[in-house]
């Protein structure tokens, strides 16, 4: 297989959206100054989309949207609904995330520190989090009444994809800029 069948596939398998062909002259372009031009890019697409007929892949490449995408076979579309079903019964509620974003920014933290921000009690939450191991006990606080002291666990990082505190979004991710006009997706 070919540096271009490769790379087009890797581009295709990371892109959130459907990846246009003017945006795979771009990448190879800028990476390794090689100019492709359509016809060689529609062609090695062609060569990709007929290899992922093939009954041995359980996906294939499908033109969508003025691009291109990788999507599960239609025979394997009952396993992922299952799938997907499952995971969403894992979801977190807006309370949850509420209280795990104050425990993973604050941390260490006590459940009455925890209570003052978000307002509420929150008790079950806290055992909710508990129980899914998203968040540990590391001890008692040496404030009045000894309260259980919380931080996130290593379950907290694979949850969220990161591999340490540092990679938390700040406020300035969230931030637009104040020179940038629409919408990200629209430029």
């Amino acid at each position: 297989m070919s540096f271009l069948e490769s790379g087009i596939e890797s581009l295709i398998f990371c892109s959130p959206k459907p990846i246009k062909v003017e945006e795979i002259i771009k990448v190879f372009a800028e990476n390794n100054n090689k100019n492709y031009d359509d016809k060689k890019i529609k062609k090695t697409l062609s060569k990709l989309i007929n290899k992922y007929k093939d009954a041995s892949y359980p996906f294939e490449i499908i033109e969508s949207g003025g691009g291109f995408q990788f999507l599960t076979k239609n025979e394997f579309s009952s396993l992922n609904e299952i799938l997907l079903k499952q995971q969403s019964k894992r979801r977190l509620s807006i309370s949850a995330l509420e209280t795990l974003a104050i425990i993973a920014y604050k941390q260490p933290v006590i459940k009455s520190e925890i209570e003052k921000i978000r307002g509420v009690s929150c008790d079950y939450t806290i055992q909710k989090l508990l129980d899914k191991e998203l968040i540990i006990i590391k001890g008692k606080s040496d404030k009045v009444g000894r309260p259980l002291i919380y931080i996130t666990s290593g379950k907290f990082m694979d949850y969220f994809g990161i591999n340490n505190l540092d990679q938390l979004p700040t406020i300035k991710d969230f931030k637009k800029e104040e020179n940038s006009i629409g919408d990200e997706e629209e430029v």
